[in-house]
């Protein structure tokens, strides 16, 4: 397939932060005394927007104590947890390989504005994407909004463009955009999973994802 734009997910596709994200949500539940979620329903919710998967995650709280839960958890994740989560193995290659040939970059992400502008700062990554849409200035997925802001902005239409995910949230999300989807299978949903939403492919690891291109 020909596309122009190549729109990225972060946590799951690029950078290996599943142990972090779980790490951060625990210790955000400790920290107001709640049960703390199983690390299978804090992995199941990595995609999302936080709002969105905190109302998953503890639906019997109100409102009030989910956005207690919403500070906890980013001051957690941009202050005080270590936990280490690199880029996947390949990602920097890859990205500056792609800027090279001529894709345009971008990224659609379940992150707030500050945990993503945190990443790029940490990698060094940003002047490689000419957008980046986050869950908290516009609707989370699958809402495909995201998808429609980073189109008009870049004045590009959605055949030109493919949306690279490990979720099935990044999947649905380009459904509703009319997007062609390429899912990755060594994030937090498994292949079955994605499969359901009839990507162009499902990629395996970076290298081969890289490949692919």
């Amino acid at each position: 397939m020909k596309c122009q734009l190549l729109i990225f997910d972060w946590d799951g596709t690029l950078m290996d932060s599943e142990a972090r994200i779980i790490a951060c949500m625990e210790a955000a539940s400790r920290d107001l005394d709640l049960a703390e979620p199983d690390k299978a329903a804090i992995r199941n919710i990595i995609g999302l927007g936080l709002q969105e998967a905190l109302q998953i995650l503890f639906p019997d709280h109100i409102p009030a104590v989910q956005q207690q839960l919403v500070e906890r958890y980013r001051y957690h994740f941009l202050i005080a947890d270590a936990t280490p989560s690199p880029l996947f193995s390949g990602v920097v290659p890859m990205l500056h390989d792609l800027k090279q040939r001529g894709y345009w970059l971008a990224v659609a992400t379940g992150k707030g504005r500050p945990g993503l502008q945190k990443v790029l700062n940490d990698t060094g990554l940003e002047p490689l994407f000419l957008a980046t849409r986050c869950a908290g200035e516009t609707a989370s997925k699958p809402n495909p909004q995201m998808l429609f802001e980073l189109l008009d902005e870049l004045g590009i239409s959605s055949e030109q463009a493919l949306m690279i995910g490990d979720t099935e949230y990044d999947l649905q999300m380009a459904q509703n955009a009319n997007m062609q989807a390429l899912a990755v299978s060594y994030g937090v949903h498994e292949r079955e999973r994605l499969l359901q939403y009839s990507p162009v492919e499902c990629i395996d690891n970076i290298a081969e994802l890289h490949n692919w291109f």
